[in-house]
């Protein structure tokens, strides 16, 4: 598999771009085989997204939870990722 880093000016203009929510949206957006991943989202749900394929645009992790990949502090409880088609939530995705 390639990865291609992009560095964007404005990563509003990114998150604008792929349609993610304001309240759905933190400090990293990937693109993954078509999807946008959204926020420090466990690999678990990637691997899902992935085996899956649903019918989304992508899924996200609000904001910097504790505990979260690549976070520090203690994850109090699982982390609900969520699914996003068109511009809005649709649902959760599930818990990791």
């Amino acid at each position: 598999m390639r990865v291609r880093v992009v560095l964007a000016e404005n990563i509003a203009d990114v998150k604008d771009e792929y349609g993610i929510p304001a309240d759905m949206r933190s400090c990293h957006t990937s693109v993954i085989a078509g999807y946008f991943v959204e926020g420090h989202v466990p690999l678990a749900a990637i691997e899902q997204l992935l085996r899956e394929r649903p019918d989304l645009d992508g899924i996200a992790l609000p904001g910097m939870p504790a505990g979260a990949p690549g976070m520090g502090g203690v994850l109090a409880g699982p982390l609900t990722v969520y699914g996003i088609k068109d511009g809005r939530v649709v649902g959760e995705f599930g818990d990791f």
